[in-house]
């Protein structure tokens, strides 16, 4: 079994990989979902996972590891925790994130993002302006699943465990197949 195919088995095993009728963060709808906070139910399989994606981070230079919370959190405490790096988190305020809970960046600091899941990558941006804009220096993204087959774009490098494509729609071009099944907002 190669790794992707491990990967996705992971997914399968922990009922991470949804199908139904998806309404994701960016407002496209899907056929599929993924569910990380199923996979991190389970932390063996959550430290199996970043084992793979640290393999993948060897040549990122970082200080602190930041993740949007809620779905970066538990990977980017064990993407921090496995390379031996300082960890904060970005919250939502009045629909924004921002840094709380007095996390402060230091001019200079290198970062390394972590995020569950990209499909567009707005959080991930989210996050890298609050890096720039406290003096920060974005060292690169990393995420676990990569929705958009490599089509979301960063101004610093973007590894991904799982680069996987499944289509999404805009809202006004949902499939007839799609449109027979409610739509449901399953959260990060």
């Amino acid at each position: 079994m190669d790794d992707n195919e491990k990967i996705l088995q992971i997914f399968r095993d922990t009922g991470a990989l949804l199908e139904g009728h998806f309404i994701l963060r960016s407002g496209l709808h899907s056929g599929h979902f993924f569910q990380c906070a199923r996979v991190c139910e389970h932390l063996d399989r959550v430290s199996e996972l970043v084992e793979m994606l640290a393999k993948k981070l060897a040549k990122i230079d970082c200080d602190t590891v930041l993740a949007p919370a809620m779905g970066g959190l538990v990977l980017g405490q064990e993407v921090a925790r496995q390379l031996g790096k300082r960890f904060i988190f970005a919250e939502k305020q009045d629909g924004n994130l921002v840094l709380r809970r007095n996390f402060k960046i230091a001019k200079g600091e290198k970062i390394l993002v972590v995020e569950d899941v990209i499909t567009r990558g707005g959080r991930v941006n989210e996050c890298i302006d609050i890096i720039k804009s406290c003096g920060g220096v974005p060292a690169a993204v990393a995420v676990l699943v990569d929705r958009s087959g490599g089509a979301a774009k960063f101004e610093v490098p973007c590894v991904s465990l799982l680069e996987f494509t499944f289509p999404t729609y805009e809202p006004d071009k949902i499939p007839d197949f799609l449109k027979n099944i409610e739509a449901v907002h399953p959260g990060s």
